[in-house]
């Protein structure tokens, strides 16, 4: 099943199901008008929009229109909690050796996580806002997951039992703000503006045998200004699963219906698969020739985030964004 938000119904969007292919859509608001609303009783109302989306696909269901991704805001227009993990630890461990510093060794075992703003997302094609150029404009292709309510203490072996959707992530980063807001010792903020996410979301059992165990087994396509910059494989060299990284959140707090846990940066030791951020390209050059060659994106730049499925078929729909100078009041 593929659900999404419409950018209709107020803040937080009209609820629609959406079709396989991507082509059309319908809301549903007798089962339940947004998809937080939809995540706060998914026990009870899953197999009813199961049923709508099982209509949808044999063309026997009433209202139906053609689903435009532009349309659209990101899944949950807005959410109660956003943590972005680190599970590509090779990502840090190349951060870490572009600057000649060693990484500690927990970092093997204990996943990094930070929480983000989740109070105003970006819609898959919402331009990308920001005040300078100079703030070192990033883009950061990764997945996500969004969890039903999960118990404090959940145990990894659990975690599966609570993951809801599954969707694509640009989590965008300014990443000549970060030096000074990390070493202030209290994380990120100013350099983690807006988050968006993939047109739809979708259901684990969409991904078929691609995605199991906590994790996603297809390549995470990132273009830039039309050409390809990496397609990583997600499966490939992730040090933490969904399920690991649930379960680290959730050591001692619960968590709501409506969570969303990110991966991180996809990365793989494998450098010719390419990069998900121009940041580990930039890293890569420092380290291979001296001194970074990439720049960071620049004010009518275009990314493009998509995930094929094993046919060639598009299955969350792309993340398709312009960088645009803000109107700063």
């Amino acid at each position: 099943m593929k659900l999404a938000s419409l950018k209709s119904g107020g803040r937080d969007g009209t609820l629609v199901v959406v079709s396989r292919d991507l082509s059309r859509c319908v809301a549903v608001p007798r089962i339940a008008k947004t998809l937080q609303a939809a995540l706060d009783d998914w026990e009870s109302l899953s197999d009813k929009l199961i049923a709508v989306a099982a209509r949808l696909e044999s063309g026997r269901v009433k209202g139906a229109q053609k689903f435009d991704p532009c349309k659209v805001h990101s899944p949950l227009p807005r959410a109660f909690h956003w943590v972005d993990g680190s599970a590509y630890v090779n990502h840090v461990e190349l951060v870490r050796k572009a600057r000649g510093a060693e990484m500690p060794e927990s970092f093997w075992h204990d996943p990094l996580v930070y929480q983000g703003g989740s109070d105003d997302f970006l819609g898959p094609c919402d331009d990308i806002d920001v005040a300078s150029e100079d703030f070192g404009i990033d883009m950061e292709a990764e997945t996500a997951v969004v969890t039903g309510d999960v118990p404090m203490g959940t145990a990894e072996t659990d975690a599966g039992r609570y993951v809801r959707l599954l969707m694509l992530v640009n989590d965008v980063s300014l990443r000549n703000l970060i030096p000074a807001e990390l070493a202030k010792g209290f994380g990120f903020y100013q350099s983690k503006p807006a988050t968006a996410f993939s047109p739809v979301a979708v259901t684990p059992d969409e991904l078929g045998d691609a995605y199991r165990d906590g994790t996603i087994h297809l390549p995470l396509r990132t273009e830039l200004n039309g050409k390809l910059f990496g397609a990583p494989d997600c499966g490939t060299d992730m040090t933490f699963s969904f399920h690991q990284l649930i379960a680290h959140a959730c050591r001692t707090r619960r968590l709501g219906a409506g969570t969303i846990v990110g991966s991180g940066t996809v990365s793989n030791y494998d450098r010719s698969k390419g990069s998900s951020c121009i940041a580990e390209k930039r890293m890569l050059e420092t380290i291979e020739q001296g001194k970074p060659l990439t720049p960071f994106m620049r004010f009518g730049d275009r990314v493009r985030i998509e995930m094929l499925d094993r046919s060639g078929c598009s299955i969350f729909g792309a993340i398709d964004q312009k960088v645009v100078r803000a109107t700063v009041p």
